[in-house]
């Protein structure tokens, strides 16, 4: 199978959150290497929600894995009793998800949103009610313009129209990851979330360097097998700089400066900063220290 994201050869061809395969069915594209009952061709198809959980099982009470934002490509493998098994393009990620949040792939997506939130309009005037919102990473097709009392507006193929400043087009990238990670301070922290309205650890690191060009795989412990290299940050952490990614197990955090981390967590329920040698305390009381350092 062909991965957009780097490294993947290093993870286990077998791990089910990156290759579609039950014992009844699998993806057409693992025949040979998996055993399944029967084989398909996923059908193409985009995500049509703002934000669509994605679940390990295909029920309103099971656990969100992970998200797909507005415009994300995925593919269909099944559909179901109003669920959709389904494959991320992107970064490959596999799970089950609610068959509304599904619709065709119409028109190609020509800009990302660039701002961690945003809303969508019924038309170009701040003051019509909102009628969405969208996060930091979701695709649109803009198919025009429009100013309203000088404010400059990108039209949508709905109708729909959103702030021209809070785009950008997709061939263009932010120069600094980390400082894509900054602009979340004070988000939510969400079990499994990839938006602007809730995010955890790893889906900070993901999303903050696909704004910035870098396309890498969701989970922490991915995370820490294959983005960049390994470190040795040496005594008392002096050899971490700006950029530099540290890990405990199931946990990331993302170097803002030598002495300094930002991550999504649990402990303020928010991104927020930390000291490296305060979490590294607080953090090593229940969970042990930092299980590896790297450098992307």
């Amino acid at each position: 199978m062909s991965c957009p994201f780097e490294r993947v050869a290093d993870l286990t061809a077998r791990d089910a959150r990156l290759h579609a395969f039950r014992s009844d069915l699998a993806d057409a594209r693992l025949k040979g290497e998996v055993s399944a009952a029967r084989f398909v061709a996923g059908r193409p198809a985009r995500i049509s929600a703002s934000v669509a959980d994605i679940r390990r099982a295909p029920r309103p009470d099971a656990g969100v894995d992970t998200q797909l934002l507005f415009g994300e490509d995925v593919l269909v493998f099944e559909d179901v009793g109003g669920w959709a098994w389904i494959q991320a393009e992107r970064d490959g990620y596999v799970g089950y998800v609610a068959d509304t949040a599904l619709g065709a792939r119409d028109h190609a997506p020509t800009h990302v949103v660039s701002v961690p939130r945003t809303f969508l309009y019924p038309g170009p005037d701040l003051r019509f009610p909102v009628s969405g919102q969208l996060s930091m990473g979701s695709l649109v097709a803009v198919t025009g313009s429009a100013e309203t009392r000088g404010t400059h507006y990108a039209l949508l193929p709905s109708g729909q129209a959103v702030i021209s400043g809070h785009l950008r087009p997709v061939a263009e990238f932010a120069p600094d990851y980390v400082a894509v990670a900054e602009s979340f301070l004070g988000t939510p922290y969400l079990w499994g979330g990839v938006s602007g309205f809730g995010i955890d650890c790893s889906g900070l690191v993901q999303l903050a360097m696909r704004m910035a060009g870098r396309q890498v795989l969701r989970d922490t412990d991915m995370q820490a097998a294959t983005i960049g290299d390994p470190l040795d940050p040496g005594p008392d952490f002096a050899g971490l700089r700006r950029g530099d990614l540290v890990f405990w197990k199931g946990h990331v955090a993302i170097m803002t400066d030598p002495e300094t981390m930002i991550h999504a967590n649990g402990h303020t329920m928010l991104v927020s900063r930390e000291g490296l040698r305060e979490a590294v305390a607080r953090i090593g009381y229940l969970y042990g220290g930092p299980t590896g350092f790297r450098r992307p």
